[in-house]
């Protein structure tokens, strides 16, 4: 059972027989999923079932952002609302024994299905498909941010008064633990967000990275449909505006950040049948039974997090403690970002 980065895969077997001897397996195999740039996450096979367990990076990071509890706790509370998401089995502090982690980690099923993440993999879909794959999409988030959070046992998940205050300065903590260098318009895009937070409105479920590559996506041709969302590491109670903004972060990144938007993957094409994200805002509007809402300074707050977030993996990656491919480029992708948050505060 050879180790992988991160992960003691014997020890995950010793852990197992213990605690949850109907997943043991006679030979368990791990292996780092490619596409995470924040939590690792393992896909463990030679179980009883196909498992997933996820912990936090190597390096140094913002414990808030990488709970693994608080991840467990929603995907719990949100299982059987009909938001689609994998079931939770459990989530260990591994910090004292040392024996799995070493960390915080969790477990759960692996959810059936492949995140698109590249254009190539739009191939097995017709247009029509694609469309209605992108409907279901922003219809989940929807329903997502119209749960009751009281009903579902997360009234204290969050604190929504102030959340965009604080998430402003979550971010800046971050960048000031994560800065390598002299950053000048990201720290323009900051002092003008921070002159800018808009007024409280609407409290629900925040997932705090929704975009197409963190759902699965089973069925082929036309009929392609939703098995799971993931990475719920930063959910909290708060306004559902900031999930649309990096949803149009990501559904446009191509189109925002030119060549350098292929540092981060996306199989989001309009010429292979995917709508505008200005045809999805209708359909959450209808969804929520809302009006179309302003987004100008959610997009520009969604591209400061990213850029946020881009900073700390480069200093990991400078460090040697990232693990995966497509890490060497996210560095250039710093001021770009920043940059495009400031157009949108320009024109608003």
């Amino acid at each position: 059972m050879p180790d992988v980065p991160g992960l003691d895969v014997s020890g995950l077997q010793a852990w197992l027989h213990r605690a949850h001897p109907e997943l043991q397996g006679d030979q368990l195999a791990a292996q780092v999923i490619a596409g995470g740039k924040s939590n690792l996450t393992y896909a463990i096979d030679g179980g009883s079932i196909p498992l997933i367990l996820r912990r936090p990076p190597l390096g140094h990071v913002l414990s808030s952002a990488h709970d693994m509890r608080r991840e467990f706790r929603v995907i719990s509370a949100v299982h059987g609302t009909g938001v689609p998401v994998p079931v939770a089995i459990d989530v260990v502090d591994d910090t004292d024994a040392r024996q799995v982690t070493g960390t915080t980690f969790l477990l759960m099923e692996r959810a059936p299905g492949l995140a698109l993440s590249t254009r190539r993999q739009n191939a097995v879909y017709t247009a029509s498909g694609l469309r209605a794959l992108s409907v279901e999409l922003i219809q989940h988030l929807a329903d997502l941010h119209a749960i009751d959070p009281t009903a579902v046992g997360l009234a204290d998940f969050g604190r929504p008064h102030g959340y965009l205050d604080r998430q402003l300065s979550t971010w800046r903590r971050q960048l000031g633990v994560s800065r390598s260098r002299p950053l000048t318009e990201l720290e323009a895009l900051e002092a003008r967000l921070s002159t800018a937070v808009p007024p409280p409105g609407r409290t629900g479920i925040v997932h705090g990275d929704y975009r197409l590559d963190n759902v699965l996506v089973v069925g082929e041709g036309d009929r392609p449909r939703i098995s799971a969302i993931l990475d719920w590491e930063m959910a909290t109670l708060g306004d559902p505006l900031v999930d649309l903004g990096i949803f149009a972060l990501y559904w446009d990144i191509d189109r925002s950040l030119g060549s350098l938007g292929g540092a981060l993957s996306s199989a989001v094409d309009p010429a292979a049948g995917y709508p505008t994200f200005d045809e999805l805002l209708v359909v959450y509007a209808e969804r929520a039974g809302i009006p179309v809402p302003a987004l100008r300074w959610y997009r520009a707050f969604a591209a400061y997090k990213l850029a946020v977030i881009a900073e700390g993996i480069h200093v990991r990656f400078l460090a040697g403690e990232t693990v995966g491919e497509g890490f060497d480029r996210l560095g250039d992708l710093v001021e770009p970002l920043a940059r495009h948050g400031l157009t949108h505060l320009e024109e608003h």
